[in-house]
């Protein structure tokens, strides 16, 4: 059985990406601890439970019924009742990272956190498996190697993709202003930024359809190592069996 690691903000997580790889790793046995700024349990992104605000997107883009059921058992187990801080989260050895994204503000406070940085760097350094998908993917891009370096300089990747982000974000600006944009700059150009060689981001194919337990090959994944990568709440299914799979070989 692993230790797997699964820090979040205090609110605005995504429950998809989040919940759909909890759920795969509870059912092979592992053990999953959370891990919040506080300690306190965290709060996902309310909109994409409830899909308020979405208008006539609802059906398109708030969490499908799949990731609603993951979050609803996930947010009743112990562990994410009772999180440990961020620095004692930091001081524990662990056999895996998993890393969900989210893109509403109170995921800034995540993605920008020297500690959970600090936790991504020694991860790779000890090379156990880390998972990160969607923003997952920028806090693995910021954390830096002894050498100064993203951890990602020199490894392939996928993220959110730039077509996501903004598809999001022009069907709701309107109405929900910037709420689909975390920062100025994409998620896709920022990580590509800190790659040693643009070809080194794989953006995957058109994402039309959410995988689901029945058609993984909707998903779409990034491999590198002990490292795996996804793009949106769409890959989390494909993701959550991929991630997991890597301790059975680690």
């Amino acid at each position: 059985m692993a230790l797997v690691l699964l820090p979040l903000p205090r609110r605005d997580f995504d429950p998809t990406e989040a919940a759909v790889p909890w759920a795969e790793l509870k059912r092979r046995g592992h053990h999953v601890r959370f891990a919040t700024p506080d300690g306190l349990a965290a709060q996902a992104d309310r909109r994409m439970i409830e899909g308020s605000g979405l208008g006539v997107w609802k059906p398109l883009l708030r969490a499908n019924a799949n990731g609603r059921a993951a979050y609803a058992m996930m947010v009743e187990d112990p562990d994410f009742k009772k999180p440990l801080n961020y620095q004692r989260a930091g001081e524990g050895v662990i056999d895996g990272l998993l890393l969900p994204g989210g893109h509403a503000p109170g995921m800034r406070e995540y993605l920008e956190s020297t500690a959970v940085q600090a936790m991504v760097a020694n991860a790779f350094e000890r090379a156990i498996p880390v998972g990160a998908i969607c923003h997952g993917v920028l806090l693995v891009a910021r954390s830096k190697g002894s050498n100064g370096k993203s951890i990602l300089f020199g490894r392939r990747t996928t993220a959110l993709t730039r077509s996501l982000e903004l598809t999001g974000w022009i069907l709701t600006a309107a109405w929900l202003g910037n709420y689909y944009r975390t920062y100025p700059v994409t998620v896709q150009a920022e990580v590509m930024s800190a790659l040693a060689r643009p070809t080194d981001f794989d953006a995957g194919p058109p994402a039309f359809l959410r995988d689901d337990p029945d058609h993984l090959e909707r998903g779409f994944t990034v491999r590198d190592g002990n490292y795996l990568s996804a793009r949106w709440p769409g890959d989390a299914h494909r993701f959550a069996v991929e991630y997991s799979s890597l301790f059975e070989s680690h």
